[in-house]
């Protein structure tokens, strides 16, 4: 393709989503508070943030929607086979793989933001198994993130598409 083909795919809503919980994931990394009420509250704020999130995903516009990407069996597997085929298949909106991802980020952030509200409780405070999951669903979500964002580059790459910059812009371009 010769020419420079774009789409107005992610709305406002989708991208201040996208960055506000990166803020709140990174600030987390350094939160370093006794009392733990500013982790607290990260939390809490993304939690808030994949909430509306997943109502977006019912009510948004068609790229927004779980239905425009949502991950069946068939589009993952034929979105993989075309990968290794050499001939990915371009889709304006979130590919099967990416999906998979998203869908997997959103529930370990509720997961987190579900096992830390639990440890405030009167019936879980104290409780170690609880803890623990709290603490291993942490350790998992900074992997799942950095598989994300080099995911993001490499398919960026593959499919001759400028991922990073749509997520700022809302504009998809193909080069």
């Amino acid at each position: 393709m010769n020419a420079t083909a774009s789409k107005r795919v992610w709305d406002p809503l989708v991208r201040v989503f996208h960055w506000s919980l990166v803020a709140c994931v990174l600030l987390n990394l350094f939160v370093v508070d006794d009392g733990e009420d500013l982790h607290q509250w990260l939390g809490y704020a993304a939690s808030a943030l994949v909430a509306v999130r997943v109502v977006w995903g019912f009510i948004g516009p068609r790229h927004a929607r779980f239905a425009d990407f949502f991950p069946t069996p068939r589009r993952v597997v034929n979105h993989v086979r075309a990968l290794m085929g050499g001939e990915p298949e371009h889709h304006w909106g979130h590919n099967p793989l990416g999906a998979l991802m998203v869908l997997g980020l959103l529930a370990m952030v509720l997961s987190l933001g579900l096992t830390g509200w639990m440890q405030t409780l009167d019936a879980f405070w104290g409780v170690e198994w609880l803890m623990d999951l709290h603490e291993g669903l942490g350790e998992w979500l900074l992997p799942m993130v950095g598989l994300h964002a080099g995911a993001t580059i490499i398919m960026g790459r593959i499919e001759r598409t400028r991922l990073v910059k749509a997520m700022v812009t809302g504009v998809k371009e193909r080069y």
